[in-house]
């Protein structure tokens, strides 16, 4: 981020806020396997399809997804392969720090005894 002038500041945190909603996540999560339709991931995901493009269409506009038509379906597909190394690295942070906060309560479950 060094260096960066404001406009690209806005474009960065217009990325990582398509990407601070759960929704949106599992979304990104399910184009992990491929490409699907719209129907398919609201029917993973428990919404409504209308739900599920609003949110397509914001991480769409945001290049994280790509888009195509074929006959009467729209079917997405990860445009930005970098998401998942970023998704990976800040999900691996979290999980060590959980493991760490496990390890102290543990300890002082433990010495309590």
């Amino acid at each position: 981020m060094k260096d960066l002038p404001p406009e690209a500041m806005e474009q960065v945190a217009a990325y990582f806020q398509a990407l601070a909603e759960p929704t949106r996540l599992r979304i990104l999560n399910l184009l992990r396997g491929g490409e699907h339709n719209v129907g398919f991931l609201a029917q993973q995901c428990g919404y409504t399809a209308a739900n599920v493009s609003k949110h397509l269409s914001l991480l769409t506009k945001q290049g994280l997804v790509a888009r195509e038509s074929r006959g009467n379906c729209v079917y997405y597909r990860i445009d930005d392969p970098a998401v998942y190394a970023l998704c990976d690295l800040v999900c691996g942070s979290i999980a060590s720090r959980f493991e760490r906060e496990a390890q102290h309560r543990a300890l002082f479950s433990s010495n309590a005894s």
